[in-house]
Formats: structure tokens, sequence, C-alpha cells
């Protein structure tokens, strides 16, 4: 790792004045992933600017909204009694994230913005368009397994690693950002950018900007979180699914649906959703919204088998949110 300036800031504005002046600071709370990418040669820091004192670590109710600031701890998250209750699908993520370790120090913040975790991109030996734009994908040639069926494009085809913004993305989350002249409200949708031709982007966060909250709306529905993945604990998704229902006696309202562990960002499930709207609960509806769901499928040489996948997560995700 390459030596790097430390300093704590106790206010936002501290923090991005900080940025202002080393255009190569990076910002830092829990630090689970950044210090692994630092010590790796893949991201480069003269200083960190440590935000753990920043007044930004409350789970707040309110009438409308949910409001979780961004160093939020995902423990604590996980384990508040309220958003257990309203949205068991965001503590079913998290506890399905990382290991309790991890999951002790990592903040909501940091999650939504880790690196993804392609082999490739983590490896300066090998040519990788996201870490240096212009010399090309090894995955595309290379062992591709873990990689996207949806959304990649010739340039990149690495998947998105947060299981909660997965969680997020169903439940129309917001992340607000404050930057040197103003403060910026984002829907998740809009957040997180696909490759294109530019996959050194991944979402629309300015550098210097600051994730300071997340808002989620206020919903009445049931939800489920449900995550295959190579072993029980501390890994990454094959294929994981959100899901949240409005169900009436035997037929469901509305649905939100999103995929995991399969696209460059959380894949919402738009043409799904539209399809379930009205249908009566049984397997035949399930089985059908498996089948549209992988419609648009592109697997690469390695990973075909998560086109199969996507359809038994799902069928297996709708089964238990009806029976909840």
């Amino acid at each position: 790792m390459q030596p790097f300036n430390y300093t704590k800031v106790f206010s936002e504005q501290a923090a991005i004045a900080t940025f202002e002046q080393d255009k190569t600071a990076e910002f830092i709370a829990g630090g689970t992933d950044l210090l692994g990418l630092m010590k790796d040669g893949v991201q480069v820091a003269n200083t960190l600017v440590d935000i753990n004192s920043l007044p930004l670590g409350d789970i707040e109710f309110h009438t409308h909204q949910i409001r979780i600031g961004a160093t939020c701890r995902l423990s604590d998250v996980a384990f508040n009694s309220q958003i257990q209750e309203s949205y068991p699908v965001i503590t079913q993520a998290l506890l399905q994230s990382a290991s309790p370790q991890l999951r002790n120090m990592a903040t909501v913040g940091g999650n939504l913005l880790q690196r993804v975790r392609c082999g490739y991109f983590r490896d300066p030996v090998f040519s990788c368009n996201k870490r240096t734009p212009g010399r090309g994908c090894a995955a595309i040639t290379g062992y591709n397994r873990m990689h996207a069926i949806f959304g990649a494009s010739e340039h990149c085809i690495a998947v998105h690693p947060s299981d909660l913004a997965v969680a997020l993305t169903i439940l129309d989350a917001v992340i607000c950002i404050q930057g040197a002249e103003q403060t910026r409200q984002i829907s998740i949708h809009d957040f997180y950018v696909l490759p294109g031709e530019t996959p050194e982007i991944e979402n629309l966060l300015q550098p210097g900007e600051l994730i300071i909250a997340i808002e989620i709306p206020n919903l009445v529905c049931k939800s489920h979180y449900l995550k295959v993945r190579d072993r029980a604990s501390y890994e990454f998704a094959l294929v994981s699914v959100a899901i949240a229902l409005e169900i009436e006696q035997n037929s469901i309202q509305s649905a939100r649906i999103a995929f995991g562990g399969v696209a460059p960002k959380p894949w919402r499930a738009w043409e799904v959703e539209e399809f379930l709207k009205g249908q009566t609960i049984n397997t035949a509806t399930f089985i059908a919204a498996g089948e549209l769901a992988i419609k648009q499928a592109k697997p690469q040489t390695h990973n075909e088998f998560k086109i199969e996948l996507v359809k038994r997560v799902l069928i297996r995700g709708l089964s238990i949110c009806c029976e909840s």
C-alpha cells in the first residue's frame, strides 16, 4: 500500500473542503472495501478523510418515510426492530451480506458504493476497462462464471455486489447527496448506471460529493430477500432476488422485483412486475413470471446456468413471499 495522509473531520463542509484541497482524497468510514482496494493497488488516495464523527449515524422514522444515515453500521440497521417489522427485505439482505464482523464495521453509504468483485478488476495484472479505460476487458474472454447476464456491454460484464442495494431498489429508495454547493436527491434507479462505453462510471456521485442518507418511502407490503450463493455465508450472490408484494385475498395487487448478481446494477424486473398485477397466486403464475424474467438474458461463456437460476430463485421467492 502506498503511504497516505489521514485526517478526521467533524462536519460535512469540512469533509468536502478537504477534497477540494486534495482531489485524490477519499472519504472513509468502515473502510471494509476501500482499504482492500488500496492494499491491492487498485485504488490510490493521498489522503483518507475519516467521516465517522459526522452526525450521519441515526435511523429516523417519519410519517411518510424512513431516513437512514450514511454512516449507520449494517448490523445496526439489520437489527433495528422497526425495520425488521416493516421491511424484512432489508434485514434479510443485510444479514446475508459479508460476515458479522464486517457488518459491525461497514456502513450503509459505503456498502452502496462498494466496487465490483470482478477478479479481473481487483488484480492490476489483468486488463480492465473499469480500472483503466481503453485497456480491454479480460473477463469477457476469461472465466466469467460470476458475471452479468443482463445490462452488460462489450466493455464490461462485472456485476454489482451490494445485497442492500437490491433490497432498496424495490423500495424506491432515494439517495441524499451533499456537495460543495448543493444537496441532491437521486432515485436509486437513476443513481447506478450501466457500463455502456464508459464502464469506469458506476454511479452519479460526483468527485467530492458525500452520501449523507438514504430515504425510503413507507410502504405497506410483504417483502422477502432470497440469495443463492456457492456457500452458506460470507459469499457474494450467484443470483438473488428482492420481492415486495401487495396481496388481496388470492390475488397479487402490485409487485416489486429486483435481481442481484446478474447485472452491473440492481436489475429491476419491470415487465415481470406489470405481468404479476392482478394475477392469481399459483404455481402457473410464478412459472410464467420466471420465463418473462429471463427474456433479455445474454449469458457469457461460463454463466449460462444463471438463466435457469433466475427462474428458480424468482419462483421460490414469490412462493415464500406469498406464504409469509
